[in-house]
């Protein structure tokens, strides 16, 4: 479980003061999936950093209950010049988990075959991905924070992916920040709007989409 109190944060850029979060007071409850909602510049991903402890809020508080993973899928934490293997297990080591079973797992998952053991300097951008996601979703945390990450590869690896995010998502919770629509219903359990800094909480998510929907129209968005 994750609570917002009074939830504040607002960006000055050229004068002008952008406010992402105004005052929020909600609760993403515990092993519930909540798709977080909003068009460019909504605050959705600023809001998952502050859940996970990346960025501090100008005022409120973030109180987390249990373990909280970093934004799956991010890769930008990996040693360029250090393999696959040798990140996978100092991230093990970080979050102290047993290093050799992550290392087990994310090497099936990941397929990267003899490249996990060569520096992810030598990794395209897919690459990296797979072994992000392997690595995230082989420790297993109370809440998932998760930020527009998109399965690379074929079908069967995409689908692979979603598989086992839903198989994590039977224990634990998340909260899912995306555009896909058509993923944010199949795989959450609830949804938020963000809008202007404010935020509507709905706990059925056909009603999340409409709003967002509706909302992206009347800005001339696209609803994607």
């Amino acid at each position: 479980m994750i609570e917002l109190r009074n939830l504040s944060k607002a960006y000055r850029v050229d004068g002008k003061e952008t406010v992402v979060a105004d005052g929020l007071n909600f609760t993403f409850p515990a092993r519930t999936a909540v798709g977080v909602l909003g068009r460019n510049g909504a605050g959705k991903s600023s809001l998952l950093r502050m859940i996970s402890g990346a960025m501090e809020p100008d005022e409120g508080e973030v109180v987390v209950h249990g373990t909280v993973s970093w934004p799956v899928g991010y890769a930008g934490s990996f040693h360029p010049e250090l393999s696959g293997l040798q990140n996978t297990r100092f991230i093990g080591r970080v979050y102290g988990v047993d290093t050799d079973d992550l290392v087990a797992f994310t090497e099936d998952f990941s397929e990267l075959g003899s490249h996990f053991r060569m520096p992810v300097r030598t990794y395209s951008s897919g690459m990296r991905s797979r072994l992000a996601f392997g690595v995230s979703m082989g420790i297993q945390f109370d809440t998932y924070l998760i930020d527009e990450i998109t399965a690379v590869g074929d079908a069967s690896f995409k689908a692979k992916s979603e598989a086992l995010l839903r198989a994590r998502l039977k224990e634990a919770g998340a909260v899912f920040v995306s555009h896909a629509l058509g993923q944010v219903q199949r795989l959450c359990d609830h949804a938020v709007v963000l809008d202007g800094g404010h935020a509507t909480y709905y706990t059925d998510v056909r009603e999340a989409v409409r709003h967002h929907q509706n909302m992206m129209a009347k800005s001339g968005a696209s609803g994607g």
